[in-house]
């Protein structure tokens, strides 16, 4: 079973909430069998637009591919102006044209795959971001199951706060676990119902 976590911090360097929570994510992953890959979407060129292929230079085609091989879908965002980051948004806008064949009356390429959400910030906008990205994955055919998403909010990960890598990943694995440990089993859970539906 492979997943695959779109990371969409805004940091190309320097520590990123987001980029510690989907390591910890991803490890939790690997515990139960799962092959994870994270796809820092800042380190790739992704062209503006609403086509699978924007032409030259453009390194969405690659990405669009993993997905389409895998089995599960984590879109890991920070809060910004209580949104998802442009970076996760530019993700939504590419998929557009995989919505057009749908429309169309085609199947949906990404039909059968389980998808999951990942949230830092340091107060509100989790629950709104959760309900956008839970209306694409429907419009998409993707599945969210039951108790499939990870929100932290906590003050140290405010913007210009002077918070450690050590002193992230200490507070997720003490407080987030439980919480992760179920996400990945729904995940695992619901995506062997979707390959043998």
């Amino acid at each position: 079973m492979k997943a695959v976590i779109l990371l969409g911090t805004l940091k190309k360097e320097g520590l990123s909430n987001t980029e510690v929570l989907s390591e910890f994510l991803s490890s939790v992953l690997k515990e139960h069998g799962i092959d994870c890959t994270i796809i820092k979407l800042v380190e790739h060129t992704i062209l503006p637009g609403t086509y699978s292929n924007m032409g030259s230079g453009d390194q969405w085609p690659g990405i669009l591919q993993k997905l389409l091989e895998s089995d599960i879908i984590i879109l890991a965002t920070p809060i910004w102006w209580n949104n998802q980051s442009s970076e996760i948004q530019k993700v939504i806008e590419r998929l557009d044209e995989l919505h057009d064949e749908i429309l169309e009356g085609k199947e949906s390429r990404l039909r059968g795959k389980t998808g999951g959400i990942v949230i830092t910030g340091d107060s509100d906008g989790a629950q709104h971001i959760i309900a956008n990205i839970s209306n694409f994955y429907n419009d998409m055919g993707i599945l969210l199951p039951p108790f499939a998403t990870l929100s932290v909010l906590w003050e140290k990960q405010k913007k210009g706060a002077e918070t450690t890598r050590e002193e992230l990943m200490a507070k997720y694995k003490t407080d987030y676990s439980a919480t992760a440990k179920k996400m990945v089993e729904q995940l695992k859970k619901y995506s062997k119902q979707e390959k043998e539906a």
